[in-house]
């Protein structure tokens, strides 16, 4: 199984307008230091590797790739988009070095691996799936499969892969512009991409994750152990999660923000859990939310979307501006929510703001770090608690099966 995917994951998605800004110079957000430890690795928050789009609240983090078995055929990515929504490491075929040749992975009949991945109904990725040796940190994933997107060894995309249950076709979001990442790290609350789920044949109106494909492609249910997974998992040590720690950012917004990615929880001096408090998620990775006395039980924790996008009467910026799919109420609104468990039985009240999404841009366009920016979902059973929620705050995310003091995971904790 795999989480819930994030409706905003690409600037073509729900705040596509943003692309009409471009990225310009300026100082990031310090924030706290970084917590000194080897388990360290930086993020960024900035306007993004593609030129002519900005990447307001994007999170960015790099990652080392090596051929297999390799110290020295290496390569390091920056501007990987860190999503705790998805899981498993997908790479732009164009970023990555041809010289690293790293293998095709292949299911038990010996036949290669593909892989479609839909981001909601915005927009999908397709590529080979191959095997590298993955770096954060001081944490090594061996022979880890990951995806490389828009690889130009791979066939065509089959057809179902860009149909959407509600749309029209989707777009691949297989360059550098579409993307505004050179990949996505998905270190979500799973230890595979999409689990027991990928075992068994897809459900009425859903479509096989992976495919081997000879004349034509063929979806195939996939044994765990060669689905994409989280590297975190595959670590030796400092593997049962991460921590997310990025600064507070003002009203008026940011240029950037600097933040750190912290492996394991509980394992180290530096990554304690001391008092937050523990959500578990459901089978699927949800939290429930309760909002304006409304009980939202399909939300979820999704660093990969730009905004608090949640379903309410506020007034959305006119879809033709910059903000288009942001809500622009015209002030600063002052909110509260209840974010809880399946059951109930825990639960922290977090409050937030919601700005006027256009004055806000208006006000600083060369600024990508915005705490308060929300939008609408089109989800009535969903709040996708998106990157303005971890401002300010140390978001913990638990892998399933694995132990952390005072609970196993999957959870998020804060």
């Amino acid at each position: 199984m795999r989480l819930p995917v994030n409706p905003a994951l690409t600037v073509s998605a729900a705040i596509g307008a943003l692309a009409m800004l471009a990225s310009c110079g300026g100082d990031l957000s310090g924030g706290p230091k970084p917590p000194p430890g080897t388990n360290v690795a930086p993020i960024t928050v900035d306007g993004g590797p593609a030129a002519a789009v900005n990447g307001i609240n994007s999170a960015y983090v790099s990652v080392t790739i090596c051929q297999p078995g390799s110290t020295t055929n290496c390569q390091v990515i920056d501007h990987v988009l860190l999503d705790t929504a998805s899981t498993g490491l997908r790479l732009l075929a164009s970023v990555a070095n041809a010289s690293l040749a790293l293998p095709q992975e292949k299911d038990s009949a010996n036949q290669p691996l593909f892989e479609c991945l839909q981001f909601g109904d915005h927009s999908y990725t397709w590529g080979s799936v191959r095997l590298a040796d993955v770096q954060i940190a001081d944490g090594t994933a061996m022979n880890l499969p990951v995806q490389l997107i828009g690889d130009a060894a791979a066939p065509a995309a089959p057809s179902e892969c860009s149909l959407a249950l509600t749309a029209s076709p989707l777009p691949a979001a297989d360059t550098v512009a579409a993307l505004n990442a050179n990949g996505i790290l998905g270190i979500g609350v799973f230890r595979e991409d999409c689990g027991s789920g990928c075992t068994l044949p897809p459900g009425a109106g859903q479509i096989y994750q992976y495919y081997t494909c000879a004349s034509s492609c063929t979806g195939v249910t996939l044994d765990t152990s060669l689905q994409l997974q989280n590297p975190v998992y595959r670590f030796a040590s400092n593997n049962n999660g991460v921590i997310i720690e990025l600064p507070a950012i003002g009203a008026t917004g940011s240029f950037g923000a600097r933040g750190s990615l912290v492996l394991g929880i509980n394992t180290q001096s530096n990554n304690s859990l001391g008092s937050a408090t523990i959500l578990p998620v459901d089978a699927l990775g949800y939290v429930t939310t309760v909002y304006n006395g409304q009980t939202l039980p399909h939300s979820y924790i999704d660093s990969a979307s730009k905004a608090l996008y949640f379903d309410d009467a506020i007034a959305a910026c006119d879809a033709a501006s910059v903000a288009g799919g942001l809500y622009c109420p015209g002030m600063t609104l002052q909110l509260s929510a209840t974010v809880q468990n399946a059951d109930s039985s825990v639960s922290k009240q977090v409050d937030f703001t919601v700005g006027d999404g256009l004055a806000l841009m208006q006000a600083e366009p060369t600024y990508n770090a915005f705490s308060n920016f929300g939008g609408p979902l089109g989800d009535a059973t969903a709040f996708d608690w998106g990157l303005p929620f971890f401002y300010g705050r140390n978001v913990y995310v638990a892998i399933e099966g694995q132990s952390t003091t005072g609970a196993t995971g999957p959870y998020f904790a804060f």
